[in-house]
């Protein structure tokens, strides 16, 4: 059953967020993950929000996705990703 990692981040280092998001594909890529879109959020229409982007990535099971971010080479990342922006990763499985 596919299943989706959202994000949402909001940027505080435009360069540190492109050097992290230039490490990162590989490693999501390594997990069988694509990116479905990654998009400038223009509007939040319940509340104010300082979230700017929008990241949707697809696995093809919901256990992928769990190993994906617990993995050693994606924990390195970390780091520079919290300087880059601040993000919350979630995580959507879809019933079959």
């Amino acid at each position: 059953m596919p299943s989706y990692v959202v994000v949402l981040a909001k940027i505080k280092n435009a360069e540190k967020l492109a050097e992290y998001s230039k490490a990162a594909g590989p490693i999501v890529a390594k997990y069988d993950g694509k990116f479905v879109t990654r998009a400038p959020i223009v509007e939040s229409l319940t509340q104010n929000s300082d979230f700017e982007r929008f990241v949707l990535i697809e696995f093809p099971n919901p256990d992928i996705p769990r190993v994906w971010y617990n993995s050693p080479e994606y924990q390195a990342l970390i780091p520079l990703r919290e300087e880059g922006a601040e993000m919350i990763f979630s995580l959507a499985v879809v019933p079959d």
